[in-house]
């Protein structure tokens, strides 16, 4: 069985930092007015996307019993914030 999660950077973090009693921030900025310059071949085009990029985590989600039985395993996805930049490829 597979189910998403989709949650703000923000709310994760606060369930984070409640489970394990620890700090934890996190943030990005994608700002107007950024250029790039680059070479492009003939006969071919450049595009180029700018923005804050995500990384994809996948985990298995379960409960232990005290019995040392688990619950059902489910496979959960979520997103941290990864970088700024510019995203480029040629067709």
């Amino acid at each position: 069985m597979t189910s998403g999660l989709q949650t703000s950077i923000n709310t994760m973090l606060a369930k984070l930092e409640g489970k394990f009693d620890v700090n934890l921030s996190a943030k990005l900025t994608a700002k107007l007015g950024n250029t790039i310059s680059v070479d492009t071949p003939s006969k071919k085009t450049t595009n180029a996307k700018y923005g804050v990029y995500r990384l994809k985590h996948t985990g298995v989600s379960y409960i232990l019993y005290s019995n040392c039985q688990s619950s059902t395993r489910k496979t959960i996805t979520s997103y941290s914030p990864y970088k700024v930049g510019w995203y480029l490829w040629e067709s």
